[in-house]
């Protein structure tokens, strides 16, 4: 087991690079890229950071050399034959040979292409342009790396001592949830992470305690570095990405309203079995499914990702009985801001109803709150989205609108194509 708080106080040494690899990354981006590599080999976009939680002035935290110098290694990295045979030759989803080997020919070439890196108004103005299934794969170690070095900011004025209190105040806090969680009754619960995590070494604690703690309740990470090196399942499907830069890429408003169900339909052409997962609420989760061909419902679940992650469920769970489906054969996936108040409340409502599965992300990865005596390494809001395609801008709407971003107009507009009417605001913490 490492000794964080010593490791921490020797990052000043610095023998931690925050991202070890480009396989350090969520499981869903590589599928996702496989995909895109296939269908938009040729589409352009435009990539930027975003912080939510605007308090947190993270030009004012992070030095500028230091990022850049960790940016930098992050583009020095490539495959190494380990990663490459685990990805070529690992069972996923009970699928061999998940990744094709053109695809795989072309990843283990790959150097992440340059950014761009500007300080405005406290705030960092990080952006990354070219083909897409390039570019896509910077959101993650982008993320990781500014999450980290918010939290090394915080750490390193720190003595010794008080570091090896505060990761024994962590250690107790996270597996005092997973004593909570490993009381549910058919709990399935997978780590997701990565992208607000509080730094490699702590996830990589974290999953081991979920290990030991849950057992089998336990089903993976979405982190393929430490899914391999732990020897467990690497976890995830798709996301929000592929119907927003679809969607940009439309050429009217049919092909727009239009675009949500391509993307799916190019999705089953490569997968089955329990990687066919919708992620509806990119445009309405109401609207989408309201207008989704029937080929849809006999796919294997659904990931409610925004809004009242309850009502959500309870929408899917009336569309399929809708569809003459049976609910209780479906699987429901929650990955929206959940701690273990919420998972203990959604498995008791839904258990028995449908299949009931739970991603845990920033609060199973970066729990540190009122950890530290000024509360400086609280979690907050960092996402790193694409913001154009083909020199169009891309637009989410989410179903909370606290979450919908693009040009006003461009919302407007695709409000009125994907019909979507008043929307309940719900605070993003994380």
């Amino acid at each position: 087991m490492v000794d964080i708080a010593t490791r921490v106080w020797n990052h000043r040494w610095k023998i931690d690079p925050i991202v070890r690899s480009l396989i350090d990354t969520d499981f869903y981006k590589l599928l996702m890229c496989q995909s895109i590599f296939r269908n938009k080999p040729d589409a352009t976009v435009v990539f930027s950071l975003l912080n939510r939680s605007t308090k947190i002035r993270l030009a004012d935290l992070i030095d500028e050399g230091e990022l850049r110098e960790q940016l930098d290694h992050v583009r020095s990295l490539s495959l190494s034959r380990g990663e490459s045979t685990w990805l070529r030759g690992n069972t996923f989803y009970g699928k061999r040979q998940m990744f094709r080997p053109d695809f795989m020919e072309w990843f283990e070439g790959l150097r992440l292409p340059p950014y761009h890196l500007e300080k405005r108004d406290g705030q960092y103005e990080l952006t990354f342009e070219g083909r897409w299934h390039e570019v896509m794969l910077w959101e993650i170690p982008a993320l990781a790396v500014l999450m980290e070095l918010r939290s090394r900011a915080v750490l390193e004025k720190m003595g010794r001592f008080e570091l090896e209190v505060l990761y024994a105040r962590a250690m107790t806090k996270l597996w005092e949830k997973i004593t909570r969680l490993r009381q549910l009754d058919g709990l399935r619960i997978a780590d997701f992470g990565t992208r607000r995590r509080h730094s490699f070494l702590w996830q990589d604690w974290s999953v081991q305690a979920m290990i030991e703690g849950l057992g089998s309740k336990f089903t993976g990470t979405s982190n393929c570095l430490i899914a391999m090196r732990r020897d467990i399942e690497a976890i995830g499907t798709n996301a929000h990405e592929l119907p927003m830069i679809y969607s940009a890429l439309a050429n009217s408003d049919a092909e727009l309203a239009r675009a949500p169900y391509q993307v799916l339909a190019d999705w089953q052409e490569e997968h089955d079995g329990n990687l066919r997962i919708i992620l509806p609420d990119t445009f309405g989760t109401k609207g989408f499914l309201d207008r989704a061909p029937d080929w849809l419902a006999s796919w294997t679940g659904i990931r409610i990702d925004s809004g009242d992650p309850a009502a959500g469920a309870e929408t899917a769970i009336a569309w399929w009985k809708a569809k003459g489906e049976d609910p209780r054969q479906k699987l429901i996936i929650f990955s929206d801001g959940l701690d273990v108040d919420a998972i203990e409340a959604l498995q008791a409502r839904f258990a028995g109803r449908v299949k009931v599965s739970f991603g845990w992300g920033t609060m199973l990865t970066n729990d540190f709150v009122g950890l530290s005596d000024d509360n400086g390494l609280s979690p907050f809001s960092l996402v790193c989205k694409a913001i154009s395609a083909n020199g169009r801008p891309t637009v989410k709407l989410s179903d909370n609108p606290n979450k919908a971003m693009g040009p006003a107009e461009e919302i407007a507009r695709y409000k009125r194509v994907f019909g979507v009417g008043a929307q309940e605001a719900i605070e993003v913490t994380v």
